[in-house]
């Protein structure tokens, strides 16, 4: 327990907001890529998957790693647009603003999605989820003044 306090107290730093974007996904995709989809480095410590969208302005597949909160029994999961607690939304959740249909690999699974921006009473209870599951996300929403995107994908 207490090596998760202390990860969650790093991961909530400004400084691993300016150091992580260039460095944890890079590595998640090469680990993931050695592995053939069946490890994901970030996911030794919080849940995670590989988020296979379409490029909202080129049209062209885009692999991004991310942590996820599992829902419902592994058919739905909860992806946050934190982008580490940075101003701008992650480009990830504008491609799936503009095209909802996705792929996940999953546990080393490949699965057909599709994503939904969670907003009003829905996003406010999956927002507390979220907090409840990793309390950094609060410290990131505070830095930034956007609403952080909040998505629910399901499979298709």
């Amino acid at each position: 327990m207490r090596g998760v306090r202390f990860v969650q107290k790093v991961s909530s730093a400004r400084g691993f907001a300016r150091v992580a974007p260039h460095v944890v996904p890079a590595l998640d995709k090469a680990v993931h890529r050695l592995t053939r989809g069946r490890v994901l480095l970030s996911a030794q410590l919080l849940p995670g998957v590989v988020l296979t969208s379409t490029g909202a302005k080129s049209g062209l597949p885009r692999r991004t790693p991310l942590a996820c909160v599992p829902e419902d029994g592994g058919r739905g999961w909860l992806l946050v647009g934190s982008n580490f607690g940075r101003p701008g939304h992650p480009a990830w959740s504008h491609n799936l603003l503009a095209h909802p249909d996705a792929d996940i690999s999953w546990k080393g699974q490949d699965i057909p999605v599709t994503a939904r921006l969670l907003e009003g009473a829905e996003r406010a209870a999956a927002w507390q989820a979220v907090l409840a599951f990793w309390p950094p996300y609060a410290a990131y929403q505070a830095r930034v003044e956007r609403e952080i995107r909040l998505f629910r994908i399901v499979r298709r």
